[in-house]
């Protein structure tokens, strides 16, 4: 019988929506927003490097590669980034937090001209009702000083991606004004940021809809991005909302590192837009980006990470394990990638791992031997099994090989 495997094994309840007239961009946030977070450390310039060409490896379209007006360190971080795309004609595009001010747009200025690369300015103004009362500010004056910040990065031939910060709690008149104004001033691109991690899936989609429908309507080709916080660990829902209801560009970065709780994690908006069909790269080098922004940035990459944590594709469980065992004897890895996950590991560049524990069956036992090699007798299964029930973890390969030496 002819099985077609995606549709006769694997029932999908989850509605594909319609694609969007326009390609998924993936910006990476984590040598700038991800760098915010008062937990990590700073990686060198050379680390910052690697992680650069990890970014172009794995497709990302776009990252934020600094804000070079926060000092002279920062400045000549960023020149190094700069200089590094320039120097390997790599595709990915790099842009410059700025406020909306021409002392903070003048070093991406100098940074161009060092370079010979465009450099996009994104340029950053506070937009809800909270803040405005905070700061003192009217609509008028944020208008104003975001008309003239657009119009000085222009005059510089600096592209310009326009930000509203705390998008998600501002008003739609204010908004309507603001992204008025940067469309007629032609920017290349407008970014709605959930930057307190305010928003839903629903609210996402809604506010997203709106600043779309404004592009739109505009006529211009604008593009729209989605830059969102994981405050409700919400971040990813609300991308992938984003997306359908008109982003064209979605920022994450890496563990979902960034201010406070952090950003959305790009590691799982790439594995979400993989299985979702809209992201079409080749993700085996992900775990290996993954762990060196761990190391650099030390931040720990916890155990029960999805995808990409130590316990994402183990099971000690017999049940887990005779289903995968099953399927490895069938000499079918695409079976054995699916049949106890929801995401197939060889797509990421890792494997099924059977541990032994206090909950492994037998199979678990003899998988272990089997691949390494190690003739499973039945004497020799039943002593690993009994010594699985008596321990509280799963046996470490030191434990099991002590056993198996014992038994010669």
């Amino acid at each position: 019988m002819s099985v077609n495997r995606d549709s006769d094994l694997v029932y999908d309840w989850n509605p594909r929506p319609s694609a969007p007239p326009y390609e998924l961009k993936l910006n990476d946030e984590t040598l700038r927003d991800g760098l915010q977070s008062p937990s990590v450390f700073n990686p060198s310039i050379p680390e910052k490097l690697e992680l650069l060409h990890y970014m172009e490896d794995l497709g990302v379209y776009s990252a934020a590669i600094g804000l070079p007006a926060a000092g002279p360190h920062a400045y000549a971080d960023v020149l190094a980034i700069a200089s590094e795309i320039a120097r390997h004609r790599m595709k990915i595009y790099p842009y410059c937090a700025a406020r909306t001010h021409q002392n903070d747009i003048q070093p991406i200025v100098e940074i161009q001209q060092k370079t010979g690369i465009k450099v996009q300015a994104a340029l950053f103004i506070f937009s809800s009702p909270i803040r405005q009362f905070a700061e003192g500010w009217t609509v008028d004056k944020l208008v104003e000083t975001s008309e003239k910040a657009i119009e000085f990065a222009h005059k510089h031939d600096v592209p310009v991606m326009y930000v509203t910060e705390d998008t998600t709690r501002s008003r739609p008149e204010a908004l309507e004004r603001l992204y008025a104004a940067a469309i007629e001033r032609d920017v290349e691109r407008v970014c709605i940021s959930d930057t307190v991690g305010h928003a839903t899936p629903a609210g996402a989609e809604a506010v997203t809809r709106f600043i779309r429908g404004m592009v739109t309507k505009s006529g211009k080709a604008i593009g729209v991005d989605w830059h969102g916080h994981r405050d409700r660990d919400v971040g990813v829902a609300n991308s992938i909302a984003a997306f359908y209801a008109g982003a064209d560009r979605i920022h994450g970065s890496m563990l979902g590192i960034g201010e406070r709780v952090g950003n959305t994690p790009l590691d799982m908006l790439m594995v979400n837009f993989k299985l979702m069909g809209v992201f079409e790269r080749d993700l085996r080098k992900l775990p290996l980006y993954a762990r060196r922004v761990s190391e650099v940035c030390r931040v720990p990459l916890p155990d029960n990470y999805p995808v990409l944590g130590r316990d994402a594709f183990r099971t000690q469980t017999g049940v887990h394990a005779d289903a995968i065992v099953k399927a490895y004897k069938k000499g079918d890895a695409w079976l054995a990638n699916r049949i106890y996950s929801g995401v197939p590991a060889d797509e990421f560049g890792l494997a099924q791992v059977i541990e032994i524990g206090p909950m492994s069956g037998k199979s678990n036992v003899r998988f272990w031997l089997q691949s390494r090699s190690i003739a499973a007798s039945d004497e020799l299964v039943d002593r690993i099994f009994e010594r699985a029930k008596q321990v509280d973890h799963i046996l470490t390969d030191d434990e099991i090989r002590a056993i198996v030496e014992s038994s010669k």
